[in-house]
């Protein structure tokens, strides 16, 4: 595959639309939750050219021309330099510069060879921090982008993907086809449960968790084109908090003693993040890790000392750890 420059016309695809309703509503809010550092995130948020775009080369059909290509267009690896956790077998290029990168096409009896996403959106899978041979849930796993990139880490023992929306659901089911070898679908199971109910249904049975929770997506509602849809989304959004805590509230029951937790959202709200994190975690040691762009430090870490519960396996108390990230890409 060659790649090229955007031509002149293909930018005009770049400008978005940005919707007034939405955007005056996160001016009276993140104002007041931000304060002058919104009108930075504003400027990024609002403009497709400040955007980190990245290409996750897939580990099961790696491919090399195509890598070559990204380098010589001046792509880069993610996260230059240390990282407290980035595994070898995670390949994701990255950068500044539009271009237009068709989707790999589904090829019968081929898997694809690499997705593309946003860059941010690898954050919450890198703090998972996730080994081999460890029992994963990724509770709200639709379209798959995520599943698919935790699989380029490591190979977990077992790997359950849950989507609770049908038709979002066939979505990961086929995009799980698209980019995994037959063989290694014998470790993953993909169900259309009720998320606030796996808890009741698998208690601590999972070593690590991946809640991306349904949120306010600041960025994809701020260039939406409908103006009654987008006063339909912010009307809505005071009730997603009630379905976030209920979502988390359910992992921590699945998660067992000694696993760890990443709650994340693509959202600014202090409401969907912090407030929804610190009161449901009352049974846990909480570490809160917040990113900022391509980089963090283990330094912004927070802890919380909460109340630790008896293991239904010893009977002992055991720690848990929950890690928060909300993964715009601010850099």
């Amino acid at each position: 595959m060659v790649l090229s420059r955007l031509k002149p016309q293909s930018e005009k695809k770049l400008t978005k639309q940005i919707c007034k309703v939405v955007l005056d509503h996160f001016e009276k809010q993140y104002i007041k939750e931000l304060g002058e550092s919104w009108i930075a995130v504003r400027d990024i948020l609002t403009s497709p050219t400040c955007w980190q775009y990245a290409v996750l080369l897939n580990r099961f059909n790696y491919p090399f021309q195509l890598e070559k290509d990204l380098q010589v267009k001046r792509y880069h690896t993610l996260f230059q330099g240390y990282f407290p956790y980035y595994p070898k077998s995670l390949m994701c290029y990255v950068s500044r510069i539009p271009e237009r990168i068709p989707s790999d096409k589904y090829q019968i009896g081929k898997i694809k060879g690499y997705y593309l996403l946003n860059a941010a959106s690898l954050l919450p899978v890198l703090a998972l921090e996730l080994q081999n041979g460890e029992r994963v849930l990724d509770m709200c796993a639709a379209p798959g982008g995520k599943s698919i990139a935790l699989l380029q880490c490591a190979y977990p023992g077992y790997f359950h993907c849950n989507e609770y929306d049908n038709l979002r659901s066939r979505w990961l089911k086929r995009t799980l086809e698209s980019f995994i070898p037959q063989p290694m679908t014998n470790i993953i199971k993909v169900t259309e449960l009720d998320g606030r109910q796996i808890g009741h249904i698998h208690p601590e049975m999972f070593d690590k968790i991946l809640v991306d929770a349904p949120c306010s997506n600041d960025r994809s509602w701020l260039i939406s084109s409908d103006t009654q849809i987008a006063s339909y989304r912010l009307n809505q959004r005071k009730k997603l908090p009630i379905i976030q805590i209920k979502l988390l509230r359910s992992a921590i029951k699945a998660l067992r003693p000694g696993g760890s937790l990443v709650y994340s959202t693509c959202t600014l709200s202090k409401a969907e993040n912090s407030d929804i994190s610190v009161p449901t975690a009352a049974n846990l040691y909480f570490a809160g890790v917040f990113r900022g762009g391509s980089r963090y430090s283990q330094e912004n870490a927070k802890e919380y000392p909460l109340h630790k519960e008896p293991s239904r396996y010893s009977g002992k108390t055991q720690n848990r750890t929950l890690k928060i990230t909300n993964y715009h890409d601010y850099t």
